[in-house]
């Protein structure tokens, strides 16, 4: 099973995925995914990861993932680099599972259990207005996702009271976006403000919906600690990234004087990041996002790291629907996931238009013994047959030629 050829592709109203397909000799086509400027992930595969894959073996998944992270790092692995590591990781897994006709969760380590719960991150879609919902009326935004049978949800109440980002296409209409610089001052009506939130759904709700508090590393330790005080009464789900997470004392910090759990964080690229949070007691919940730290490999190197810690992992996925189906093969798999993202909007929007089959979605919970072979999930043909994706491809010809003189 001999890697011949490398695609990826682009769509216009997708902006900031991009998906990538392996093809061996035997006929077999493997899928991955990632995100974030797309067109700088997609130079990586092709320039720097293509030369080192075609041609070789698709079983050999942990020599390459070795092979592609050491070169990268030679001049700095995160960003760009383990996004494409990432992504071409998760399309071998599931080239393997087809292969043996498989799920990818019978290779990672086999079933540990048969449904996982799922929360809700509330951002807006053009089928819910999920934002706009905790901001204005979070009280029956609590109850429409209870209505749904979903018992816990993602809000962020505090962003907007950062500094913003005085760019149109990062802020939006409501001129203020989870994207932007760390904030050093908030005021007491702020800090009730959004509060106001946290309150308003356990008016409605009680504790029937869990509530996740983001942060999106917005706000300084003492921004953050005044936050977390404000949380206590509220037994929130988690706090998740108020620090940027690139200094596991100050995290330490946060998560000693504070009686919030913390969670981080799916900014951490590779297990390697995730052992300084974890060996200085800096997390309550882990946090990998597949599609970032170096895919399905590295996602089961964090889960047992943690797992060492006794603590549980849930993975995220604001992303994209591979993602989504590659995480769920990793939390039937491990004995510590907790909960999986997802976003309503996604899962029964655009999810259907560029993948099959459906989330395997149930009242408030993921099924995780329904997948086919490998992921389970492909992309649509008609997506494929679309014009105006933007294409690139590389194959063994190609690799060879380049190897010339």
């Amino acid at each position: 099973m001999n890697i011949t050829r490398i695609e990826t592709f682009r769509s216009p109203e997708h902006a900031n995925l991009l998906w990538v397909r392996l093809h061996t000799d035997d006929g077999l086509v493997g899928l991955g995914e990632t995100f974030y400027i797309p067109s700088a992930v997609e130079g990586v595969i092709h320039d720097f990861a293509a030369p080192l894959l075609l041609g070789q073996s698709a079983f050999d998944r942990e020599r390459h993932w070795q092979a592609l992270f050491s070169y990268a790092n030679f001049f700095g692995h995160a960003g760009a680099e383990m996004r494409a590591i990432s992504a071409l990781d998760i399309a071998l897994w599931d080239l393997l599972g087809q292969y043996t006709g498989l799920p990818v969760l019978k290779l990672l380590g086999g079933q540990t259990r048969d449904r996982i719960r799922i929360y809700n991150t509330c951002i807006n879609t053009p089928l819910y207005a999920d934002t706009t919902g905790f901001v204005e009326k979070p009280g029956e935004l609590a109850q429409s996702l209870l209505e749904q049978g979903i018992t816990a949800m993602k809000v962020w109440p505090w962003d907007r009271f950062a500094p913003q980002l005085q760019v149109a296409s990062i802020t939006g209409p409501a001129g203020w976006s989870a994207v932007g610089p760390v904030g050093h001052d908030l005021l007491p009506e702020q800090l009730a403000r959004g509060l106001w939130t946290v309150q308003e759904i356990r008016r409605a709700v009680g504790d029937r919906v869990q509530i996740a508090i983001e942060g999106h590393s917005r706000w300084d330790l003492n921004c953050a600690l005044r936050i977390a005080r404000a949380l206590e009464p509220y037994d929130v789900l988690w706090m998740e990234d108020f620090l940027q997470p690139d200094s596991a004392p100050d995290l330490a910090r946060l998560a000693r004087e504070s009686r919030v759990p913390q969670a981080v964080s799916e900014r951490l690229f590779t297990r390697h990041a995730f052992r300084r949070i974890l060996d200085a007691d800096a997390a309550h919940i882990v946090m990998p996002d597949l599609v970032w730290t170096g895919g399905l490999s590295e996602g089961l190197k964090i889960a047992a790291l943690a797992d060492t810690h006794h603590l549980a992992i849930a993975p995220h996925d604001c992303v994209g629907p591979v993602n989504l189906f590659a995480s769920l093969h990793l939390c039937a798999a491990v004995p510590n996931a907790m909960i999986m993202e997802t976003v309503r909007g996604f899962c029964a929007g655009y999810y259907r238009e560029v993948v099959t089959p459906d989330v395997p979605l149930e009242r408030g919970y993921a099924r995780l013994d329904q997948f086919g072979p490998g992921l389970g999930v492909r992309l649509r043909d008609e997506f494929l047959a679309r014009t105006d994706l933007l294409r690139r491809t590389s194959s063994v010809a190609v690799a060879n030629a380049r190897s010339q003189p």
